[in-house]
């Protein structure tokens, strides 16, 4: 009984987070869900918050705090200092895609133009994956684009 309540109480949590998401920017629909505090604090470092929370629409490549915890120690925290706010800008773009990219539209292959100015490749068979990241979470609507949590950063060439 117990496991049928939780189950019940998962799923209909699960389907009413994208219908509140949707009243929400990207900006805070990340820290509403409470596994991007890395990302935010990134997006706040690099003075990309009120571009976010912008009219868009943007589509979101999101790392989760594990996604930021994989690179060697220190790597996160020295690219949160004022001097390589630009480097940081430059990978937290490269996770942008102008317009609304639902995973409907997406194809095997395919690549699509970062904010950054690179392209990132999207690959679907077996499974969604952006270069080298696989999409853990697709598909969650904010009221000026999507959030794709992908379970890896991404990062441009240099």
């Amino acid at each position: 009984m117990i496991r049928r309540t939780f189950m019940a109480l998962a799923a209909s949590t699960a389907l009413a987070l994208p219908a509140m998401a949707a009243d929400k920017d990207i900006v805070d629909t990340a820290v509403d869900a409470g596994s991007f505090g890395t990302l935010v604090a990134a997006v706040q470092a690099a003075d990309l918050v009120e571009t976010l929370k912008g009219d868009g629409p943007f589509t979101v490549f999101a790392p989760t705090d594990d996604a930021f915890a994989a690179p060697p120690e220190g790597t996160v925290e020295d690219l949160l200092k004022p001097e390589n706010k630009d480097k940081l800008t430059a990978i937290l773009t490269y996770h942008v895609v102008a317009g609304k990219v639902m995973s409907t539209d997406l194809s095997d292959g395919m690549t699509a133009a970062t904010v950054q100015g690179d392209d990132v490749t999207i690959m679907t068979e077996g499974g969604v994956m952006v270069n080298d990241a696989n999409v853990t979470s697709a598909d969650i609507e904010a009221s000026n684009g999507v959030i794709h949590v992908i379970d890896a950063v991404l990062m441009p060439a240099m």
